[in-house]
């Protein structure tokens, strides 16, 4: 089978895999054991946290592990309004979310929050001008993605977090699980306080994430206990996946930025074999897109039918963020653009990573117009 669908998740590396299991097998003391085992323990934890504070180029405190990206934005998001709702309640997103940061926002508006969740171009990119419109005296939160995991349509965080600088109590929340080791992040220029991160989208295990805290920012854990990260997160860390996310995070310091010139490269084969394709519409933005997203659409076919159809030539994609395919309503996301329902029901997700290889584009593609070929005789086009 030929994978596309590493925005779901993407396969662990064999080096991270042998690290996960040197670790479970070597260092399973308790980090807090003061025994010899613990101390162990805790050292990998140590090592990992300097090399994701290397690569995000922070300082070790204000790295938090976490289960993965959902927890971290459930932290992010919770804790800033528990520790702050006695300065206001008001907290700005946008409508294009992962459910990881909107179903959040949604829970929260139950407990007596207000949140504003932000329109979005055609491109599915909120307009910097709207978040600063929607900021009121009582905000504390604004919560936006970096790069949109159904699209690929990267958000403009610098120009957000510049003039959110200006607004010292506003505590500004970015999602970067899908951008993490594809698209830039500059966590100081861009004035970022809180940044979610996830494994398992570069490689690593699942299991493990990260949640960035700015030095000095306070916020309320999610979950009591012993006192672990410091007091941000407690439980006994997952020493084992920790390690592997940090091997992962080394693998992408020795590409350099090389993958994300390879993951481009092979996006815009897609892109130009799509085009080829009747009735082929190509819904993530030319520019200002991640490397590794293709969106497209098939008006008048069934999205799940051409999926099945391309899993038994091989070929494995997905229809919209793999957290809510079961639902036969079309996505959120992209009908959040303004997208015609029939567009939307129709749309496929193509995400590329490293280990896919031109030939295999080539395939897919040819895979993809004959599946089309042969189906839409029998949709109701």
């Amino acid at each position: 089978m030929i994978y596309f669908d590493n925005s779901a998740t993407t396969p662990p590396h064999p080096q991270v895999v042998d690290v996960v299991r040197k670790a479970m097998e070597s260092y399973y003391g308790n980090p807090s054991s003061l025994h010899q085992k613990g101390v162990e323990a805790e050292s990998i934890l140590k090592q990992a946290r300097a090399i994701a504070a290397q690569y995000l180029k922070c300082k070790p405190a204000e790295i938090v592990f976490t289960s993965g990206g959902t927890e971290s934005n459930n932290a992010a998001i919770k804790g800033v309004a528990f520790q702050y709702q006695n300065r206001g309640k008001h907290i700005i997103t946008t409508q294009v979310e992962h459910p990881a940061v909107y179903d959040v926002c949604r829970q929260l508006e139950e407990w007596g929050f207000s949140v504003t969740y932000l329109p979005v171009n055609g491109e599915g990119r909120v307009s910097p001008d709207d978040v600063k419109k929607a900021i009121r005296p009582d905000t504390i939160l604004v919560s936006v993605m970096h790069v949109n995991n159904e699209l690929g349509t990267i958000q403009p965080i610098h120009e957000i977090g510049g003039f959110l600088k200006l607004y010292p109590k506003i505590v500004f929340h970015v999602d970067a699980v899908q951008s993490f080791g594809k698209v830039p992040i500059q966590l100081k220029e861009w004035g970022i306080d809180l940044l979610s991160i996830s494994a398992h989208k570069f490689y690593g295990p699942r299991g493990a994430g990260i949640l960035y805290k700015r030095e000095g920012l306070k916020i309320q854990p999610l979950l009591m206990g012993g006192g672990q990260e410091g007091g941000i997160r407690s439980g006994t860390e997952n020493v084992p996946a920790i390690a592997g996310m940090a091997k992962a995070i080394r693998l992408l310091e020795e590409q350099a930025g090389k993958e994300a010139g390879y993951l481009s490269s092979l996006t815009r084969q897609m892109r130009e074999g799509l085009a080829a394709i009747p009735g082929c519409i190509i819904n993530t933005p030319e520019k200002g897109a991640a490397p590794h997203i293709v969106n497209l659409s098939f008006p008048g076919m069934k999205a799940e039918v051409l999926l099945h159809d391309l899993e038994k030539r091989g070929f494995l994609v997905s229809t919209k963020s793999a957290c809510s395919t079961k639902s036969n309503e079309p996505s959120r996301v992209l009908m959040a653009t303004g997208m015609e329902r029939e567009r939307a029901l129709s749309a496929l997700r193509i995400s590329v990573g490293r280990e896919n290889s031109p030939d295999e584009v080539k395939q897919f593609l040819a895979a993809l117009a004959d599946s089309v070929k042969r189906i839409r005789p029998y949709m109701n086009v």
